[in-house]
Parts: structure tokens; sequence; C-alpha cells
């Protein structure tokens, strides 16, 4: 085969790889894209408290033998090093899906209450724009708990930093509200859900069944960075933002993170 077709069949696949990027890029909505492709944090970017946007501390964030990992490896101390790790797109309507498990022992230092505890942040403000020192962005947490080994300890609960919503027609200002999800102790593999219609109706779904609903997210005028982010009209209902993958101190592997773009 002459050089000249090797070149122009090299150029070929490379335009076909191209093009079945930019299609997994602009889905249609109602088909499953995968967000994490198991090589690399393509797509993705980290915020810690205390770093600035974009680094990566200690290397928390890793991909090792195709998972996802939150790794306190490089740690001596948490330090209160809150992290995120944001998908590029700000998103409205959409389902967001992931298997995920909690491994090992929690990094020292971190917050009892953070053991076998992490989160899909939903609706979250703009990274970007985030305090240097803060700890968790603006937006609606699909808390992710692992069980302890005994008792009882639900996953996929509702925790709202800065945040306020409406369930049964009463607004909800508590930070945190239980799911009625079974107990997963040990390191198996849960898949969890949410399905996220802007501001109308958020649902968390633990192994495909619904077991947390609710609406109306709104910024909490009790929160000053909250405060920060009513816009001049005053409308606090939160309808379109960020999602991100958190890390509070417990190692956790994500092993499939989908997403399915929906109808507007």
């Amino acid at each position: 085969m002459n050089t000249a077709r090797i070149h122009i069949l090299a150029l070929g696949l490379n335009l076909a790889l191209s093009s079945f990027a930019g299609a997994a890029d602009a889905s249609k909505p109602g088909e499953w894209i995968q967000i994490f492709n198991g090589k690399n944090l393509d797509g993705w970017t980290p915020k810690f408290t205390g770093f600035p946007y974009g680094t990566n501390h200690a290397n928390t964030y890793r991909v090792e033998d195709g998972v996802l990992k939150v790794s306190y490896s490089g740690y001596t101390n948490f330090g209160n090093h809150f992290g995120h790790l944001f998908w590029k797109e700000r998103l409205t309507n959409y389902v967001l899906r992931v298997e995920y498990r909690f491994t090992g022992k929690q990094a020292p230092g971190g917050p009892g209450w953070a053991f076998r505890n992490s989160g899909m942040m939903l609706h979250c403000e703009d990274p970007a724009a985030m305090e240097l020192n803060q700890e968790f962005p603006t937006s609606l947490e699909a808390q992710l708990l692992g069980g302890s080994g005994e008792g009882n300890r639900s996953t996929m609960n509702l925790c709202t930093p800065g945040t306020d919503v409406v369930m049964d027609g009463k607004l909800i200002r508590q930070h945190c509200t239980d799911s009625k999800s079974k107990t997963y102790h040990g390191d198996q593999w849960v898949t969890a859900e949410v399905e996220v219609q802007e501001s109308r109706i958020i649902r968390h779904k633990v192994e495909g069944e619904t077991v947390l609903e609710y609406s109306r997210p709104q910024l909490d005028d009790r929160d000053a960075r909250a405060r920060k982010l009513i816009p001049a009209d005053g409308n606090k209902i939160i309808s379109s933002g960020y999602i991100s993958l958190q890390a509070e101190s417990h190692p956790v592997e994500f092993r499939k993170v989908e997403l399915m773009k929906l109808a507007e």
C-alpha cells in the first residue's frame, strides 16, 4: 500500500473518530452518553477548598483500572479540603446515573459525619466563580451514604447547601432530608440516579426505585453565599446548573457516570 493511500485512510479514521466524539457531546434527548470515559478526567474539572478552580489537590480524583476514584493516599490529614469534580456543561433537564461504592478507611482528620459519605451535586453554581475557601457549591446534593455494618443509613438523601426545596407543598428549610432507601453495607456497587426537570420536579432513585421527590429548588436567603447569587429581579428559583461528584474524606469509586438529556 502506497504512502498516499495510508495517509488518506488515516485521515478518514480520524474524521470518523471526531464525528463519533462530536455525536456523543451533541446527543439527542433520550440517549444515554458516558460522561466518564474510563481512561481519564476529560471534560471534568476539580475545585477544592483552599485551592483555585482546576487544581486536583493531592491527585485526589484519579482514574485507575477504568474506575474514577476519590483517593486519599496522598494525604497526611484531610485538612477540610472538600472537593467537587465538575462536568463541563451547564444542564437543565437531564437524568444523571452513577454506579458507586465506598472502599477503605476515611482520611485522617475527616469529620465524623463524612464517614462513607459522598454525593452527586445538582444545579450547582458556576464552579469557576466559587470563592477560594468555599467548602461546597450552592447546589442540591443527592447524598450518597454507605452503611457502617450495622443499623440503618439510607442513601440518596437530600442535602441543601445554600438552597431550599418544596416537598408536599411545603418549603423545606432543614439542611438534610432522608430518603426511603434501604442501607447498603460493605463495598458493594450501588446504582443511583437523579431525574431533574428544571425546577418542576427532581427524583432520586436507587436501583431503579424512587426514594425521594421534591420541586422548586431555590436559593436560601439565610445563606451568605446564596444571597450573592440572587439576581436583581429577586427570583430565587434554580432551574439549571452544573453537576459534580464529591470528595468529602472517605474513598469512593465510580465505575460508571452517564447522562441522558431530556427534552426542554
